[in-house]
C-alpha cells in the first residue's frame, strides 16, 4: 500500500509540474556578431545566458565562426587569458549597451592553432575596441610578443538574434 501512496504520490507531483509549469525551462540568447580592423576580419555567433548582470552584461557560454578564414574551434574560459596574453584574464562578457565588450573581452581559439581576445579598451585616449591575437610559437607573457603577434585597433558589433 505504501508503494502505491508513493507512486501516486510522484505521478501527481509530475502531473502538477508538467501542466502549470513550475519546472522552469533553461533559455539562452543566440547573437551574432563581427569585427574588423586592418588584416583581420571575424564573425559568428555566440550563445549567452538570457539575463544579464547588474551591469548589463550576459555571460558568453559558447562561440562559432570564423577568424581570417580561419574556424574557431573553442571559448577560452572566463577567468584564464588566451596563451601569449598572460596575466590579462578574460570574463567572457557581452552587453547590448554602446560599450559592448569589457576591458577583460572574451577570448578563442582557431583552426590554425592561433588564439585572439577583442576587449574595450578605455584606457586609450579616445577609448575602443582592440584585438590581440597571438600565434605559434607561443610565449608567456604579453612582454614577450614575437613577430607574429599583435594588439590592433577593430570595430565590434554584437546583436542578439533569438530572444526566450
Amino acid at each position: 500500500m505504501k508503494n502505491l501512496a508513493l507512486l501516486s504520490a510522484i505521478v501527481l507531483a509530475t502531473t502538477f509540474g508538467l501542466v502549470f509549469g513550475t519546472m522552469p525551462a533553461a533559455s539562452a540568447l543566440s547573437w551574432n556578431w563581427n569585427y574588423s580592423g586592418i588584416g583581420i576580419a571575424a564573425n559568428g555567433t555566440f550563445t549567452t545566458n538570457d539575463t544579464p548582470n547588474d551591469l548589463g552584461f550576459y555571460l558568453i557560454s559558447g562561440i562559432t565562426g570564423t577568424r581570417n578564414g580561419e574556424t574557431i574551434t573553442g571559448l577560452q574560459a572566463p577567468g584564464t587569458p588566451i596563451p601569449g596574453n598572460e596575466p590579462f584574464d578574460g570574463d567572457n562578457l557581452i552587453s547590448i549597451n554602446t560599450q559592448q565588450l569589457t576591458g577583460n573581452g572574451f577570448g578563442y581559439s582557431t583552426s590554425g592553432g592561433n588564439y585572439s581576445s577583442p576587449y574595450f579598451a578605455s584606457f586609450l585616449p579616445t577609448p575602443g575596441y582592440l584585438e590581440v591575437f597571438s600565434a605559434p610559437p607561443i610565449t608567456s607573457g604579453f612582454e614577450n610578443l614575437g613577430l607574429e603577434d599583435s594588439e590592433l585597433p577593430i570595430s565590434f558589433s554584437a546583436t542578439i538574434i533569438t530572444r526566450p
